[in-house]
């Protein structure tokens, strides 16, 4: 079993989402964008799949403990932040929309004899120079 197996297992078991997988990241100030924290998560065989190195581990369980925990001046129930993990996977299963719209189902307009003309930006704006001809010599007359 290796560190990616370890933090696998580790984000289902507390059902942490990436974001929230950053954040502990930065309670040790540990800075890790959400698309490298990802690339831990792929398959092995994947062409962008990272191998989790002992150092972002180490750093991830560090600030997993303060985000459970607490700290010494601030101390919280792990109990009740998993629980409050989990009502929020509730609220919000999935963030990305589903795209409804069938084209069998929109109304059919019956005067369609003009067709409408697109705005094409290229096409309407001026061409910019931005850089001029230059005319190198090296050295030569």
């Amino acid at each position: 079993m290796n560190n990616n197996d370890i933090f696998k297992k580790l984000r289902v078991a507390l059902q942490l989402r990436d974001d929230q997988i950053e954040d502990i990241l930065k309670l040790v100030d540990f800075r890790m964008s959400k698309g490298e924290i990802g690339n831990f998560f792929r398959n092995a065989d994947h062409p962008k799949y990272v191998e989790c190195g002992d150092q972002v581990l180490r750093n991830f369980l560090n600030g997993l403990v303060i985000h459970l925990r607490g700290t010494k001046e601030n101390p919280k129930n792990a109990m009740e932040v998993i629980k409050q993990n989990q009502a929020e996977i509730k609220v919000k299963p999935n963030l990305k929309p589903k795209s409804t719209s069938d084209k069998t189902t929109q109304p059919q307009k019956e005067n369609q004899s003009t067709p409408k003309k697109k705005f094409n930006p290229k096409k309407n704006t001026p061409k910019v120079v931005v850089v001029e001809k230059v005319k190198f010599k090296n050295g030569k007359k």
